[in-house]
């Protein structure tokens, strides 16, 4: 189960499940991007793929696009938290109107997601939550205060359902990208925060020079790492952590 699976991230998740052959659901706001990229999807080797339109802010829709997942499939395995949105601004640029928009995109869809998963993970005894966080929680970002400030809540919520759903079998874990730059414009669709872009060529290659690995991040740079966290076989004995996956702009010991 893949929220915001239609774009960017989302989009590069789904096609690196569907390379190890899984069953996909995709949840997304934008219905058109994800029928797109379960398409997509079904032709890069996934045993079946679904694309249901869903508002994650939304605890009813959320519930129901679980039970389609959990009805075709037989429960669910892993879900990968990955619905996020953000506007790059000062936060004494910010409105109150704004704060809630951020709050309920990046963290209550986490919490309504987390929760009907567990619904059918705990008495299965087993599942892998992935949640899609950022470097802007580790250390505090400018211009993305209230965006840093829900993700870092995500981290906190994460490593506590992990304390308390251990003993169940499932594992809880949290991926922080940095800068993240889709490779072109068909990976994102209309309702996405990359619809428009946010930086020009020369913040790029500022950001890049920034880092120690000389680059920015691509979609399928988070998936490699998704892929892992959600594998028991490759990291069973991992839960409650939080990777960053950054070119090194974020090292937290």
């Amino acid at each position: 189960m893949i929220t915001g699976g239609g774009s960017n991230i989302g989009r590069a998740i789904v096609l690196a499940f569907a390379r190890e052959g899984a069953n996909i659901t995709i949840g997304d706001i934008d219905e058109g991007q994800a029928n797109k990229v379960a398409e997509l999807a079904r032709t890069r080797g996934a045993s079946d793929v679904q694309a249901i339109k869903a508002d994650t802010t939304q605890i009813d829709q959320v519930d129901a696009m679980m039970e389609a997942a959990a009805s075709r499939y037989g429960g669910i395995d892993v879900l990968v938290n990955n619905v996020g949105w953000d506007q790059l601004m000062f936060f004494t640029q910010t409105t109150p109107e704004f704060w809630d928009k951020i709050i309920r995109i990046n963290f209550v869809s986490v919490l309504n997601c987390t929760s009907a998963a567990l619904k059918r993970m705990i008495p299965a005894q087993k599942g892998s939550i992935v949640s899609i966080s950022s470097d802007a929680s580790r250390q505090g970002e400018p211009r993305e205060a209230v965006y840093g400030g829900m993700k870092a809540a995500v981290n906190s919520l994460m490593k506590t359902v992990a304390k308390e759903n251990g003993r169940y079998g499932v594992r809880c874990n949290c991926i922080c990208p940095g800068v993240t730059i889709p490779e072109t414009d068909d990976e994102v669709g209309s309702a996405s925060m990359w619809s428009k872009p946010l930086f020009t060529p020369d913040q790029l290659e500022k950001v890049a020079a920034a880092l120690p690995l000389k680059k920015v991040g691509r979609p399928a740079d988070i998936a490699n790492a998704v892929l892992f966290l959600s594998s028991s076989a490759a990291a069973g004995h991992i839960t409650g952590q939080v990777l960053s996956v950054s070119g090194g702009y974020s090292m937290i010991g």
